[in-house]
């Protein structure tokens, strides 16, 4: 078996997989109760998984037709400055709360790139 057909083989059989875990999940979250906050961060994943399998499938077709991959590029651009936005929101909500510790040197990592992302920003705007 090729290599890439080996590979196929297995995101296969893990999207099969993931399948059947969310489907167990659903059962969960009909039942009991769930803190809103791990609710909205699943929430946003499995949304960020749901725009990048989406992404993909036209990528795929995209091939299959020999059409170019540029909307795609575009596609998955936009929805990761939709993905920064929320977990932006979400970084600026658990600084508010008390009780949530950062670590200092992550919190300067992040103040750095959020810094240069602004200055790329305003060039853009």
């Amino acid at each position: 078996m090729s290599r890439n057909r080996a590979l196929k083989v297995k995101v296969d059989e893990r999207l099969e997989s993931a399948i059947v875990e969310l489907l167990a999940l659903q059962e969960v979250l009909s039942d009991d109760e769930v803190d809103p906050r791990v609710l909205r961060d699943f929430r946003d994943a499995l949304n960020r998984v749901r725009n990048t399998a989406w992404a993909a499938q036209q990528f795929v077709l995209s091939k299959l037709y020999d059409e170019g991959p540029s909307g795609l590029t575009s596609f998955l651009a936009s929805e990761r400055v939709r993905a920064a936005f929320q977990l932006c929101r979400s970084v600026h909500d658990d600084l508010q709360r008390e009780e949530v510790q950062f670590k200092k040197g992550q919190l300067v990592e992040l103040h750095g790139i959020i810094q240069q992302l602004a200055k790329d920003l305003k060039a853009r705007l």
